[in-house]
């Protein structure tokens, strides 16, 4: 008999978390994993949290399926790549038309785009869905970006709505657009937040090495700052890693955690669109290849053997230029991230509604911020404007780009590593520059016969313009 309204496949983490508040919800959810065992510690939990009773656990696969309502929303949690594929093919047999599979991994938005493609002259519903808030998120409410089949996003709509986070009483979920839509702007999500982190890291960098303040000290800053301009997720959780002690040895637990940091691909995917698109995002850019350069520890221990340490000095900076710094580098980072959304949206026909992003980004995500409802109601108004030219934004940017000079100034002489906030000033200074200097490349590039150039006032003028003397 068919009883659960919804089906999950996989229960490592983020499965179970999503299905226990799937659960919650009120909603009854059959629930299968690869491995019996796991089944059996998530029934457990289920139990522990009286949620037994809205979860059915199946060990079949065809009679997990046979068990979800029709048409079928069943939402696989696998990792991303050739799992998934595999995944789909082991469920197609019993699955019918009108029925959906529904991705709630990182997966690549092409890969979603294929997937979609192939399953719907099948009739079976194909949805990328992108889920940030991490395992909180997934237990409590997460942002939720959906893509893919409209009919079948309204098929499980009153489940995803339910479960996503809320702002002000709206969820934190909405349908983006058909194909790999939701994939892509939750890989846009994570390229934002790659340049996030790595501007707070580069902030903390000055705070510790040219500032001579403890982590504690720092921890209290950040929280400070919380309450103000930069209030935001990634703010606030700066401020507990920062005063986190390590219970054996007392000390502060960012200084024994090695300086290597990981990544999963989706700040390298929305890096690799951007430039595949003509879109700077230059913060992104930078943000991802700081972590390929923290990931050389032992070159680094080595260059550092040959060239020594940072000379030693006080960087001449105050914390209220770090503030506004940070401030500007973020505004820099969305600005980009939005720009490439934009782009995306027209190249792919998919109507992107940003004004919807930004909103759905307000809660449960990684990288919600205070200033996410400005952003949301300049889009509301139209158009796809680069956020450094939208009034509210401008007047930020105005008071917090000098902060950001005077940052990057102290960093060049001081030899504190900024990758991320020197790109960010680099863009804004060349966005809003109106005479730049490409003229001179235009010139290279015709003068050794690779393309011609536009003659100001008299439109393209091709090869063969340069004075017959020139060169000889």
């Amino acid at each position: 008999m068919s009883t659960a309204d919804i089906g999950l496949i996989g229960l490592a983490v983020m499965g179970s978390n999503l299905a226990l508040n799937i659960a919650e919800k009120g909603y009854t959810i059959a629930v299968h994993n690869r491995s019996p065992g796991r089944i059996d510690e998530f029934v457990a939990e289920a139990k522990a949290e009286g949620l037994d009773g809205k979860t059915i656990p199946k060990y079949d696969l065809a009679e997990f399926v046979q068990t979800v309502k029709a048409p079928r929303s069943i939402i696989i949690m696998v990792k991303a790549g050739k799992p998934v594929d595999e995944m789909i093919e082991q469920l197609l047999p019993h699955l019918e038309k009108g029925d959906a599979i529904i991705e709630c991994g990182n997966s690549l938005f092409t890969d979603t785009q294929r997937r979609f493609d192939y399953l719907t002259p099948k009739g079976i519903g194909y949805l990328g869905v992108g889920v940030s808030g991490g395992e909180e998120g997934a237990r409590h409410g997460p942002s939720i970006m959906v893509g893919g089949s409209k009919e079948q996003w309204h098929n499980a709509e009153g489940v995803l709505t339910a479960i996503a986070a809320k702002f002000n009483g709206e969820s934190c979920c909405a349908y983006l657009g058909e194909g790999g839509a939701g994939h892509f702007v939750k890989t846009i999500h994570n390229g934002i937040e790659y340049g996030d982190m790595q501007m707070i890291a580069e902030v903390y960098g000055v705070m510790r090495d040219g500032l001579g303040m403890s982590p504690n000290e720092c921890a209290d800053v950040f929280k400070e700052w919380n309450k103000g301009p930069l209030n935001s997720y990634l703010i606030e959780i700066t401020g507990h890693v920062l005063a986190a002690v390590d219970g054996e040895t007392g000390k502060p637990l960012v200084e024994l955690i090695l300086d290597k940091a990981g990544q999963k691909g989706t700040g390298v995917w929305s890096a690799i669109a951007a430039q595949q698109m003509g879109v700077p995002a230059t913060a992104i850019e930078g943000a991802v290849a700081a972590r390929s350069i923290s990931s050389r520890k032992e070159e680094r221990v080595a260059a550092e053997a040959i060239y020594g340490k940072r000379s030693a000095g006080k960087a001449d900076v105050t914390l209220a230029d770090l503030e506004k710094a940070l401030l500007a580098g973020k505004i820099v980072s969305y600005a980009q991230g939005f720009a490439v959304i934009a782009k995306a949206s027209e190249e792919n026909g998919w109507n992107l509604p940003l004004a919807t992003i930004a909103k759905i980004w307000r809660a449960g995500c990684i990288i919600r911020s205070r200033f996410l409802d400005q952003m949301s109601a300049a889009y509301e108004k139209g158009g796809n404007v680069n956020l450094l030219v939208v009034p509210d934004f401008v007047t930020l940017m105005k008071d917090a780009h000098p902060s950001l000079r005077k940052v990057v100034a102290a960093a060049a002489v001081g030899e504190f590593p900024m990758i991320c906030l020197s790109a960010a000033l680099s863009y804004f200074d060349s966005y809003r520059q109106a005479q730049g200097t490409a003229n001179l490349i235009q010139g290279q590039r015709d003068f050794f016969g690779a393309h011609g150039f536009e003659i100001v006032g008299r439109g393209t003028d091709l090869h063969g313009t340069w004075p017959s003397t020139l060169g000889k």
